[in-house]
C-alpha cells in the first residue's frame, strides 16, 4: 500500500519496545498467569466494524463504560477488557480452545464446552484487550494505545469496500509505529452479499497490506456476532504471538494509560475509607510490589505567571495495592494491563489526568524534555479523508519552522510548535512541547499535523539526545 509507505526507508529491523519474543517463560510468569494477563492484543481498525463486539465476545466484557459511549454506542476512550483462554486436552484443533471471563478462578478451572465433552480444561493464555476507538477524530487516543500493545489485530469488515477511511489510517499507525504481530481479522463475514462478495474483500485485504508491517499476517474470516470461526482467531493468539518475557534485573517502569478517582462524591480527607489515585497501564519491564516506593515523571506541571517558566516536580508515592480487574495481586509482571493504588491526592487522578506519566523507582527513569529534537521520516500522502482514496489523497507537504504539530510519546499525546527545521544527512526538526514529556533518547513517537480541520498522521519520529531538558524541582508527595 504505497500510500502509507514512509519517503525515507525504515529499518526493518526496528522493534516496538514491547515486543514479544519467542523466549520461555520463567516460573513466576507461568504462575503469575493464572492471576494477570501477560499479553496486550489492539484491536484496530475503521468505526463499526466489530472492534468491540469481538472482544466482547471473547472476554465477556463490553469495553464501552463511559455515558457518551453507551448513548452512542461507540467506542471514545481506550476500552479494556481481559480474557482467559483455556484449552481441551481431547478436542482438536481449532474447538479445543475456549474463552472465559477473566475472573475464572484458577482452582477451579472450567469444563469444556463442546457437547459430549466433560474435561476439565487448561489454561493457555492470560490476554488484555486494548480496545481503540475508530472514529477519525479519535486518532490520537489510538495513537497513545499503540503505545502499550505486543500484538494488534486489524479488524475489516466483510461486507464492506475495503479499505475504509480508519482502516488506511489505523494500518498507517501500524506501520509507522512497527507494531508486531499483526493479524488482521476478516469480519461480518454473515452479512456479506455472497462467497464472490467476500472473495473479492479478501484480495482487496491482501492488496491493502502488501508492503506494510501486515503484509505477511493471516487473515481470518470470521462473524464476531454469531461467533463462527472465533476459536480459530483463539488458536491464533495461543500458538502463534508470543509473550512478552519477564528481567527481574531491570527497574520496573510503566506507562499510564488511565487514571482514576476511585472515590464516592463528597468523601472528606478525614474519612478513614479515602483512597489515593488509581494508576492504570501496562509494566514495561521489571516488578512491583506492594509497598514499593515509586516515581511519576514529569510530575507536576507548573508555569510562573510572570516569567512564563516552566517547572516539573515528580511525583513520589507508594503504591498500596495492585489488581488486574477485580483480581488482588501481590506482585505485577510485565504483559497484560494493571491498576496501581497509591497514595496520590485522589484530584490529580481524575479524568485521566496522570495519563502520559512515566513510572518507575527513583533514579531510573528517563529524563523530561520541554523541546525535542527528532529525526524524522514523513509519509508519502494524507490517509484516512472521508471520501478520498488513492492518487486524489493529499501529498505530505514538508515541515516548516512555526508550524504546529501534534505528539504522540508513548501515552502522552501534546501539540508542539517547530523551532528549528534542518535538511542534512536526515531530517531532524526542534519541536517546543505544550506539555513536557518524560521520554528516552531513541524513543519513537507519531507526528500529526492539521489537514483541514483534523488532526492527521503524516509520520513518525525518533527522540535524539539534543533535546531539551528540564531541570527538575522538589518532588511532589
Amino acid at each position: 500500500m504505497s500510500s502509507i509507505k514512509l519517503s525515507s526507508t525504515q529499518n526493518s529491523s526496528s522493534k516496538s519496545m514491547l515486543a514479544g519474543t519467542e523466549m520461555k517463560l520463567s516460573e513466576k510468569q507461568l504462575h503469575q498467569r493464572d492471576l494477570q494477563p501477560t499479553l496486550n492484543i489492539g484491536t484496530l481498525g475503521h468505526v463499526a466494524h466489530g472492534k468491540s463486539t469481538l472482544v466482547r465476545i471473547i472476554s465477556g466484557i463490553s469495553t464501552q463504560k463511559h455515558n457518551k459511549e453507551l448513548e452512542r454506542n461507540m467506542t471514545i476512550k481506550l476500552g479494556y477488557a481481559n480474557a482467559k483462554i483455556y484449552k481441551c486436552p481431547l478436542c482438536p484443533r481449532p474447538q479445543c480452545y475456549q474463552s472465559f471471563p477473566p475472573d475464572t478462578k484458577p482452582d477451579r478451572p472450567p469444563s469444556c464446552k463442546n457437547s459430549e465433552c466433560t474435561s476439565v480444561l487448561t489454561l493457555a493464555k492470560h490476554i488484555s484487550f486494548v480496545d481503540c476507538p475508530g472514529h477519525d477524530s479519535l486518532m490520537a487516543t489510538m495513537l497513545n494505545g499503540c503505545a502499550v500493545m505486543h500484538s494488534a489485530t486489524l479488524v475489516i469488515a466483510g461486507n464492506e469496500k475495503c479499505p475504509q477511511p480508519q482502516t488506511l489510517e489505523h494500518l498507517a499507525a501500524a506501520d509507522v509505529m512497527q507494531l508486531k504481530n499483526m493479524l488482521v481479522i476478516q469480519n461480518k463475514i454473515d452479512v456479506a452479499k455472497s462467497t464472490e462478495d467476500l472473495m473479492n474483500n479478501y484480495s482487496e485485504i491482501k492488496a491493502l497490506t502488501q508492503g506494510t508491517v501486515a503484509g505477511d499476517s493471516t487473515i481470518i474470516p470470521l462473524s464476531a456476532q454469531l461467533g463462527i470461526n472465533v476459536d480459530m482467531l483463539l488458536q491464533y493468539i495461543v500458538e502463534e504471538i508470543p509473550e512478552p518475557v519477564l528481567d527481574e534485573s531491570l527497574p520496573p517502569r510503566m506507562i499510564v494509560i488511565r487514571s482514576f478517582d476511585v472515590n464516592k462524591p463528597g468523601m472528606l480527607d478525614e474519612d478513614l475509607d479515602l483512597k489515593g489515585a488509581v494508576i492504570g497501564g501496562s509494566l514495561e519491564r521489571g516488578v512491583f510490589k506492594i509497598g514499593q516506593n515509586i516515581e511519576l515523571r514529569p510530575g507536576i506541571i507548573t508555569t510562573d505567571p510572570k516569567s512564563k517558566k516552566r517547572t516539573v516536580s515528580p511525583i513520589k508515592t507508594q503504591i498500596t495495592s495492585l489488581y488486574s480487574e477485580k483480581t488482588e495481586l501481590q506482585f505485577a509482571i510485565p504483559g497484560g494491563l494493571i491498576a496501581i493504588g497509591t497514595k496520590i491526592d485522589p484530584c490529580l487522578g481524575k479524568g485521566d489526568v496522570l495519563v502520559g506519566q512515566v513510572v518507575g523507582v527513583s533514579g531510573n527513569l528517563p529524563q523530561v524534555y520541554d523541546a525535542v529534537e527528532l529525526a524524522y521520516n514523513l509519509m508519502n500522502r494524507v490517509v484516512g479523508e472521508e471520501g478520498v482514496e488513492g492518487g486524489n489523497m493529499k501529498k505530505v507537504g514538508r515541515i516548516k519552522v512555526g508550524d504546529r504539530v501534534l505528539l504522540n510519546v508513548g501515552s502522552l499525546c501534546t501539540k508542539g510548535i517547530v523551532r528549528k527545521e534542518r535538511r542534512e544527512k536526515k531530517k531532524v526538526m526542534m519541536v517546543e512541547l505544550e506539555v513536557p514529556v518524560c521520554a528516552d533518547v531513541g524513543q519513537k513517537c507519531a507526528i500529526s499535523k492539521k489537514v483541514g480541520e483534523k488532526w492527521r498522521l503524516v509520520g513518525v519520529g525518533k527522540i535524539t539526545c539534543n533535546s531539551q531538558k528540564m531541570e527538575l524541582t522538589q518532588e511532589s508527595a
